[in-house]
């Protein structure tokens, strides 16, 4: 007898050696066919069934149902399909639904609508692994990273989309992969949160895979109703996300979106806390990001500025006292007679007379970043948002102070917009919120540890409290005729001095409008070849710059 038995043991270990996933699959089904899954037909296909549950981890009854479902499907499978083809009873099948809700769980199988088990299909990766002769492994839960475990909710989130899963079980393996993921900080946030109930936390975790796994950060009420099992509890949980009063807004996690102004109640998104709190391990551009740019001083070009005498001896001042050395020295004597340490700057001036690339020549020479502030932005068209903006902006600004070892330029560019003179007595939203982030600005500019510099075309519009929080104003004005007649120079550095004297003494230009007659000279040296009278080309450039300077001042609206 033991001899026999081990001998069969060989040969069972031959006839599996031999086998593949295809060709057990194609065994079981041949043989399946009209066998009532009657005690012969496993014992027939005893060593393929025995392979497949292995190569599975499922029952040999699973295995036979899996091979059965392939054969039939691998779409659209149903009971009767199943009945039909193995010549049982439909109410006999029937007892084999808690193998195929097995095989769902494993998920070798898809419920087509959770709602209605009638009906399952083969997911496709399943079919593909078989295609390559592999076995589908199940999604691991545990041990997973952030990257990970956003994979492992985008792939139960796109089954509850398509009625594959129900919210229940997505709710239980949910909780489970938040149970056995404590590593995950996003894990360890949600375990610290005080939920009132598992809909909270299913519907935090949607928000979290709906911005990270679909950039989508405008969430509606259709959206969320099939995340609850109970349609009354779905009911009550509109109401209160409608009144502002659920639990997830109450705590800051998430919040309205709001259009031109008004709040829309069917509308909702996470908090940039929330997203900060949640999910810091994505790195996720919040808005305060989105505000402003960061220029690495290595990055800024070299380029030689031409001022008047006034104005050179104070540009020159401000870049060696920002010189990191001396920055450094007046800093912590500042700080020892108690005065606010911060360096704030006003740059004024008519446009193109070189504010903003002083600026960054100053980055240049003393090493600093400059941190360019989106002032367009910041006035954010949503009424409340302004307000988030400018603060979440100087939270990073610090936040930038903090890491570097040389502190950062704030570069509030045509700031004329957010430091003009404040309404009195606003009224409508627009005019409060406007002070509200003027008055912002002030608190920042008295408690910062920096440098904030502001350039702007308009001094007229300028609020007395801002300029008395500018420690140095420079007026930029236009050059004279000397300084224009270096520009021009250098601008075209083969001109004769007879002529960029000319030109300077005869055009009272900006800078940056005879870089503008520059570039289109040089333009048409290109395209027509060096010009036969250089005088007259250029004049005929600058007649043409001065008649559009004088067109765009034009105002708009009936003469008097």
């Amino acid at each position: 007898m033991g001899k026999t038995k081990v001998t069969d043991n060989n040969r069972t270990k031959t006839q599996h050696s031999k086998l593949t996933l295809l060709s057990a699959i194609e065994s079981v089904v041949e043989g399946a066919k009209g066998s009532m899954f009657c005690d012969q037909f496993f014992i027939d296909r005893k060593v393929e069934l025995k392979f497949l549950a292995d190569s599975y981890g499922i029952t040999p009854r699973q295995a036979a149902l899996f091979c059965v479902c392939m054969e039939k499907g691998p779409r659209r499978i149903d009971f009767d399909d199943l009945a039909s083809f193995l010549d049982l009873s439909t109410i006999r099948i029937l007892s084999y639904a808690s193998d195929i809700d097995a095989l769902v769980h494993r998920r070798l199988l898809r419920y087509r609508d959770a709602k209605d088990e009638d009906q399952f299909d083969v997911p496709t990766t399943v079919i593909k692994t078989l295609k390559h002769n592999e076995v589908y492994q199940l999604p691991k839960r545990t041990g997973l990273d952030a990257g990970s475990m956003m994979e492992y909710m985008n792939m139960w989130f796109e089954d509850l989309d398509k009625d594959a899963v129900s919210a229940r079980e997505l709710m239980e393996e949910m909780k489970a992969m938040i149970d056995e993921n404590p590593q995950v900080a996003l894990a360890q946030k949600i375990k610290s949160l005080d939920l009132l109930n598992d809909e909270d936390m299913l519907m935090l975790l949607f928000f979290c895979h709906k911005l990270i796994n679909n950039d989508d950060d405008d969430i509606r009420f259709g959206e969320l109703e099939d995340l609850f099992p109970d349609k009354a509890d779905f009911g009550r949980a509109k109401t209160h996300l409608r009144r502002g009063d659920h639990y997830l807004i109450e705590d800051g996690l998430i919040e309205h979106h709001c259009v031109d102004g008004i709040a829309d109640n069917t509308r909702y998104k996470l908090t940039e806390e929330a997203k900060r709190d949640l999910l810091g391990e994505f790195h996720i551009s919040g808005t305060d990001e989105k505000l402003s740019d960061v220029l690495l001083p290595e990055n800024v070009n070299s380029k030689e500025l031409f001022y008047n005498d006034s104005v050179s001896r104070q540009v020159e001042e401000l870049t060696s006292l920002l010189g990191e050395e001396q920055y450094k020295k007046i800093h912590e004597r500042m700080r020892q007679k108690g005065f606010r340490q911060g360096f704030t700057c006003l740059f004024h001036g008519g446009p193109g007379t070189g504010k903003t690339e002083t600026v960054y020549q100053l980055a240049r020479r003393t090493g600093r970043q400059v941190m360019v502030v989106d002032v367009p932005q910041i006035k954010s068209k949503w009424v409340g948002e302004s307000e988030k903006n400018i603060k979440a902006l100087f939270d990073r600004y610090r936040a930038l102070v903090a890491k570097l070892d040389v502190a950062p330029i704030l570069l509030f560019n045509e700031a004329d917009a957010i430091i003009g003179i404040r309404k009195q007595g606003a009224q409508n939203a627009v005019d409060k919120m406007e002070n509200t982030i003027q008055n912002i600005i002030l608190q920042e500019m008295e408690t910062l540890d920096g440098i904030l510099i502001a350039t702007t075309n308009l001094t007229e519009n300028l609020d007395s409290a801002f300029e008395r929080r500018f420690l140095y104003k420079i007026r930029f004005e236009k050059p004279d005729a000397t300084v224009r007649s270096k520009i021009w120079q250098t601008m075209i550095p083969d001109l004769p001095e007879n002529i960029t004297v000319a030109l300077a003494e005869r055009y009272d230009f900006s800078g940056g409008q005879i870089e503008n007659i520059a570039r289109k000279y040089a333009v048409g040296c290109i395209l027509h070849g060096d010009a036969e009278d250089p005088q007259s080309t250029l004049e005929e450039l600058c007649t043409n710059e001065r008649i559009v300077g004088h067109q765009s001042e034009r105002r708009i609206g009936f003469a008097k």
